[in-house]
């Protein structure tokens, strides 16, 4: 199509004589694509001038011949191989790949901007939860720790003036202090002063009391999720009533007896020793009597006396019978089949056995060769009820390990073999109870609320 315009403009410059004018394309020795362009003189045979003919002529020639490099330059700019410009599918491509590109950024960036607006949202949202809980966080604290209280059970525990962890007793209980110690001599006084902790009375009564919990420590880790711990009511040199104990018993291989010489030590954290029991014990149900850490071992239905001076097992005895191992747990479930306990008379196991039926099962232990001294064998299911403890040779269980207002509600006294409903009020304040002793030194209640090490004050009454 090039080559007919050309050569139809040629024959119009001439005075339109198609015929006369002729356009020639090809390539060259050195293969540039060159044009010939031939017109006929209509009057002249011969050229008169070997330097060139009419200088019009010339002009125009010299003017079409800079029109061509121009669309030549053009067609080779648009990619054209030919007469009618046609394109190479590569070069087609690549240009178009530019474009799709740049399309595809494009929606990369709506779909960023779409995620990071998401994302702000979001933020949004965790900020007013977290000050949400702050200002729950500030309405709990102040409503637990009212400006002037102090613990009554600091004297008990010699806990440190600043501990962080620090929960102070109620009001209501420190009233009682006070009218315990003002108050005259009379039954009530003498009944009261079997609760008072540390106090050097043996006399035994019966359970009409227990206080709100005081939170002493707190586990920092899962493995202290459930846990016991422990003082010695009846230490044995080097040890001293001071001496804390300490297991958390989460995990296959619970193996570690924590060590603490004085209470500031276990409200910090910070152990004296860790002693590496030769077996690993399981569950909850550990205590420290008279220089030793009663335990049950790891799958077996036996106890064991593991000595705190030698660090050696002294003592190891087989409950004949006993459920071990899931068999009949207290309500809680974590394996707690097989409890030891203290109380003023001595050390018991509670367990049940198939014969029992799942009922709760007592029997008075030897605390140097575990022998068992007397049985009874309860009408109290050791399923439905959370946790249980004896205070001077009565057992007493709790209905709730997750209930906030739970009851301790049966006694079973061991010196009569009847039992008793009972409805005294007991606080699970962290709503996860998995340890549940009496110290008859202390005359609190030592317990382990989900993470929280905590006591609670008792009171009895003569009967």
């Amino acid at each position: 199509m090039l080559g007919v315009w050309l050569l139809l403009w040629g024959s119009a410059a001439l005075g339109g004589r198609a015929d006369t004018a002729f356009l020639r394309r090809a390539h060259d020795g050195s293969g540039h694509c060159t044009y010939s362009f031939t017109v006929a003189s209509p009057v002249e045979a011969a050229c008169p001038e070997a330097a060139g003919g009419v200088p019009e002529l010339r002009a125009e020639l010299a003017a079409l011949a800079a029109r061509l490099s121009r669309l030549e330059s053009r067609e080779r700019g648009a990619g054209g191989s030919g007469p009618g410009g046609a394109r190479d599918p590569q070069q087609v491509a690549a240009a178009a790949r530019p474009e799709a590109a740049y399309g595809e950024l494009l929606r990369a960036k709506a779909r960023l901007e779409e995620e990071k607006g998401r994302l702000e949202r979001e933020k949004e949202e965790l900020g007013r939860r977290l000050e949400s809980s702050a200002q729950e966080i500030t309405r709990l604290r102040a409503a637990r720790c009212p400006p002037g209280r102090e613990g009554p059970a600091r004297d008990t525990l010699r806990a440190p003036a600043k501990a962080p962890r620090w929960e102070p007793q109620p009001l209501s209980y420190q009233e009682l202090q006070s009218e315990r110690s003002e108050v005259p001599v009379s039954r009530l006084l003498e009944e009261t002063a079997l609760g008072r902790p540390g106090e050097e009375d043996s006399g035994c009564g019966q359970l009409v009391w227990v206080g709100e919990p005081v939170v002493f420590g707190r586990a920092d880790s899962i493995a202290g999720k459930y846990g016991v711990w422990m003082k010695d009511p009846e230490p044995v040199a080097p040890f001293t009533r001071d001496n804390t104990w300490r297991v958390d018993t989460v995990g296959t291989e619970v193996r570690q007896l924590f060590q603490y010489e004085e209470a500031e030590q276990l409200a910090r954290g910070y152990p004296a020793k860790v002693h590496i029991l030769p077996r690993p014990l399981e569950s909850t149900g550990a205590v420290i009597y008279r220089g030793g850490l009663f335990f049950q071992p790891r799958h077996s239905r036996s106890v064991a006396r593991y000595d705190l001076r030698g660090e050696t097992i002294t003592a190891e005895r087989e409950i004949p019978g006993a459920g071990y191992h899931g068999q009949y747990p207290y309500s809680w479930g974590g394996y707690t089949d097989i409890d030891l306990a203290v109380d003023e008379t001595g050390l018991w196991v509670i367990y049940s056995t198939d014969k029992a039926r799942g009922a709760i099962v007592l029997s008075k232990l030897d605390p140097e060769t575990l022998e068992i001294r007397r049985t009874w064998e309860t009408n109290i299911r050791k399923r439905g009820v959370a946790n249980s403890f004896l205070i001077c040779g009565t057992l007493y269980t709790i209905s709730s390990y997750s209930a906030p207002n739970a009851t301790v509600n049966f006694a079973y006294d061991t010196a009569t073999g009847t039992s008793r409903a009972l409805s005294i009020p007991f606080e699970n304040r962290f709503r996860y109870l998995s340890m549940l002793d009496y110290n008859p030194a202390e005359r609190q209640l030592f317990a382990w609320d989900s993470f929280n090490m905590v006591t609670y004050p008792v009171r009895l009454a003569r009967a």
